[in-house]
């Protein structure tokens, strides 16, 4: 009896762990199914325009965008990419340093109420709303530079990548310190063994072990700078404008899509163009996704 007791639990405990197994499974296979219907929603609305008769060299390289114009449409989106990469590269400039910095610092060299104190702060950041981020840039960063660089309007390059470079430091700081805590114990201990510093222990052992992770972590930085819409659209004056300088006003992809999809009619060529806008986008992070593959398993090689 205690033996037929025991086999049917082990084979309810077996039935457990497959269905366990199953739902895991599941949830991954679901992960990708997402991402291929997110694909295939953005490229059958744009699939229309964009094999139908967009002339993809004007799309690339004209800065007229009116897609509005009764007499003659313009769907170049020159001068959108171009708002896109300069508030993201300036950005990352900010948040690059910064994000890296805090991320070591907090790893290494803080303790005790120090570290906990700093992680609440980075953990705060990370859930401020975007629209708050936007309602900052318009109300205080905005006249803040009006009054350094003496422009007229504050609403720029420099306003929106400032915003940015803050809302992507928090994801550094966070894959950062992982990337650091997972370097083992031992390379510290051998290389304080051998008589070096708390910074040549950083800067020598540490930072080379942990280059994958944050390599990672700048290039998550870089999608969340991509990818971010309303303290874009706040921030950045919405300006179709190549900008020449930081405090030129510009509009991004994103804030473009957000504007204006909500008041085009479903199916007109305005609507098409702002989906042909998200594959592009879609695209380009794709791009970058790669670019960082192939550099973390080249890091790895080495």
């Amino acid at each position: 009896m205690a033996k037929g007791w025991s086999k049917t639990r082990a084979q309810v405990e077996r039935a457990k762990e497959r269905v366990i197994e199953l739902a895991i499974a599941a949830c991954g296979i679901s992960a990708v199914v997402f991402v291929f219907a997110i694909i295939y929603f953005v490229f059958r609305e744009a699939a229309p325009l964009l094999f139908g008769g967009l002339d993809i060299g004007q799309f690339l390289g004209s800065p007229e965008w009116y897609p509005d114009s009764v007499s003659n449409k313009r769907y170049g989106a020159l001068a959108l990419i171009a708002g896109t990469l300069s508030v993201t590269v300036l950005a990352m400039a900010i948040a690059v340093p910064f994000g890296l910095g805090a991320a070591i610092y907090v790893s290494e060299f803080s303790h005790g109420r120090t570290k906990e104190a700093l992680k609440v702060v980075i953990e705060l950041l990370a859930g401020v709303p975007s629209v708050v981020w936007g309602f900052i840039g318009l109300v205080v960063i905005n006249p803040i530079i009006i009054d350094v660089f003496n422009t007229a309007v504050g609403l720029n390059v420099l306003n929106g990548a400032f915003l940015l470079g803050l809302m992507s430091v928090p994801i550094m700081v966070s894959i950062g310190e992982d990337a650091l805590k997972a370097v083992p114990d031992t390379y510290r201990e051998a290389a304080e063994a051998m008589g070096a510093t708390k910074w040549q222990v950083t800067w020598r052992v540490l930072l080379p072990a942990a280059r994958n992770g944050l390599l990672a972590a700048v290039l998550l930085g870089v999608g969340r700078a991509v990818g971010e819409t309303m303290a874009v659209l706040m921030a950045t004056g919405h300006a179709v404008h190549i900008p020449t300088s930081p405090l030129d006003s510009v509009r991004t992809m994103t804030a473009t899509i957000a504007a204006e999809l909500g008041e085009t009619a479903k199916g007109s060529d305005h609507y098409r163009i702002l989906f042909v806008l998200g594959a592009l986008l879609f695209a380009i992070t794709f791009v970058v996704n790669l670019v960082a593959d192939v550099a973390i398993r080249g890091v790895r090689k080495r």
